[in-house]
């Protein structure tokens, strides 16, 4: 009855569901089968709830599901409803939406729905061991019932699916876009897949295409007191200080816990934020990023495609340049703007200008990464020698600084810089590890114990316009006070509580604030946009290159 070459009983089954998605789109069927990505828009929940509604009808006694599986065909499946019909039993699936439209402007199964229901069906021959003749499926949207026929061409189509699952089971690159473009929009993919980010894919209209959302969908909590203990009750994540007080967190809204110096969790806890996808991660009282924990059960295949491509030379070396192009150019921009309509300010910073304009001519013609590494050098020192007249002189000398001192910081100025660089650095973290690559293999700086490379190669990118803008404009409107919010000692300068309660705010808050992206003409907040630049990176090799670090400050 089955092709014996369907027989594959060393592999995991394949969920009937997954027909439905390999049915809409290869690369929707390859990220959730094959990947282990779920996500559900809004489609989705309305179909989970419609399936929540009918579980409740069957309970009273009114539907009856079934349970299938087969060793031969390496499915199992889930039917939402079996009834007799005519001597022969019928599965019947529901669907939320509407049909499809033949030729005729007959109502008739989209092609994903029609495999899925092929598969119940020839499952279900297997169990009573009796023909199946055909099945069902009700579209809720319109009240339309449509039959399918379990014939040879049905039995075939289904067998051409699963081979060819088979295959994206076995294969490490992700199939490419679907050819029809309007199918995007309504997938729940889309935020992964960033099919509007893809040069040269037609669109409808000269407007934008907008499916990667603007916002974070949660909220990131930071715990900063000495002693505070995070727990859990339920699925609220509980915050208590050492003098009773408590804050609490729904976890649903949560993305990321960042937990300061001497802060304890629970084991509890740590389940509860590994169960619903909420980021850990542990940083010193001066903000250096120590460890993460997040799940990454499913991305061997997005790691491994990373280790390959950037194993590469030319590759790494293309991706380094694209990188020190662009932080040189936001350093080069920054202070052009910033001493606009300003000519003696102009005057001083001219021979950091001419010589970051002279380091960035050369970048595109470096011929390997150290010498990359020797221009970015060259360039962070004019740049830094430079912010320093960028202070204005009412602030007086407690915030000057005349050299870039990171470990330890030697003076307020780079303490501020460095514990910034610090949340910097962790928010570029929880980027990498929500998209699934791994921060350790990296393309531009070398690897050493205090850090991750790829964090600090895509830390570039935003330094400038993420801490450095913000930063200079909030001293100059003396948002600093240089006793409370630092602590002296003879050997180094760091924040006191209160500057890093004002360091972390000022971070959260230009975060959240949006601008329109140069190259896409999309606009976002610059939480999304650290994503946005690790998805289009990992593109890069994924075979749909050209935008990655193409974003520039205005």
């Amino acid at each position: 009855m089955f092709p014996l070459d369907l027989i594959q009983t060393q592999e995991p089954p394949l969920r009937a569901m997954a027909l439905r998605a390999l049915g809409y789109c290869r690369r929707l069927f390859y990220l959730e089968e094959v990947e282990g990505i779920y996500l559900a828009n809004q489609e989705v929940l309305s179909g989970r709830h419609l399936h929540a509604a009918l579980e409740h009808s069957r309970e009273a006694g009114q539907w009856l599901t079934c349970e299938l599986a087969s060793e031969q065909l390496g499915l199992i499946g889930r039917v939402d409803c079996l009834r007799r019909y005519d001597g022969a039993i019928i599965p019947y699936e529901h669907k939320r939406g509407r049909p499809a439209n033949d030729e005729n402007n007959q109502p008739v199964p989209w092609p994903g729905d029609r495999l899925q229901v092929i598969a119940y069906a020839l499952m279900l021959e297997e169990a009573l061991d009796q023909a199946v003749p055909e099945a069902r499926i009700h579209y809720h949207a319109t009240n339309q019932t449509v039959r399918v026929r379990i014939d040879a061409d049905a039995r075939r189509d289904l067998f051409t699916a699963l081979e060819e699952a088979r295959r994206l089971r076995q294969t490490l690159q992700r199939p490419p876009l679907t050819d029809n473009p309007t199918l995007c929009p309504r997938c729940s993919h889309a935020t992964f897949c960033l099919p509007e980010f893809v040069p040269g894919r037609p669109v409808r209209s000269s407007a934008p295409l907008r499916l990667f959302p603007p916002d974070r969908d949660a909220t990131v909590v930071h715990v900063l007191t000495p002693g505070a203990t995070v727990g859990v009750a339920g699925d609220v994540l509980r915050v208590r200080s050492p003098d009773g007080s408590e804050s609490r967190h729904p976890i649903h809204t949560v993305e990321s816990l960042l937990l300061h110096g001497a802060v304890h969790i629970s084991v509890q806890a740590l389940h509860q934020c590994v169960e619903h996808g909420v980021s850990i991660h542990w940083l010193t009282g001066s903000g250096f990023h120590r460890a993460s924990l997040a799940p990454t059960a499913a991305q061997v295949q997005r790691r491994i495609r990373q280790f390959q491509a950037l194993s590469d030379p030319q590759l790494s070396l293309h991706l380094s340049r694209l990188v020190a192009a662009a932080k040189i150019e936001s350093q080069y921009r920054y202070l052009l703007r910033v001493s606009r309509g300003d000519s003696e300010l102009r005057h001083r910073l001219q021979h950091h200008l001419d010589s970051l304009q002279e380091l960035l001519e050369r970048v595109s013609q470096a011929s390997s990464t150290d010498a990359l590494r020797g221009l970015e050098g060259t360039a962070a020192a004019h740049y830094f020698a430079a912010l320093r007249h960028l202070l204005l002189p009412h602030l007086g000398d407690a915030f000057r600084s005349y050299a870039r001192s990171r470990r330890p910081p030697l003076d307020r100025f780079n303490a501020l810089l460095s514990y910034g660089y610090g949340l910097l650095h962790t928010a570029v973290m929880r980027a990498i590890l929500a998209v699934g690559l791994d921060p350790a293999f990296g393309f531009f700086h070398k690897p050493h114990a205090a850090s991750y490379p790829l964090v600090l190669d895509l830390m570039d990118l935003f330094r400038v316009t993420l801490w450095d803008m913000p930063l200079i404009a909030s001293l100059n409107r003396q948002q600093w006070h240089p006793d409370e919010d630092f602590l002296l000692t003879p050997t180094k300068v760091y924040l006191s509580d209160s500057g890093k309660k004002k360091a972390i705010a000022l971070f959260e808050q230009r975060l959240q604030e949006h601008w329109k992206h140069p190259v896409l003409e999309y606009s976002l907040s610059y939480a999304r946009t650290i994503e946005l630049e690790v998805r289009l990176l990992e593109k890069e090799w994924s075979g749909e290159p050209g935008l990655f670090a193409r974003a520039r400050l205005r």
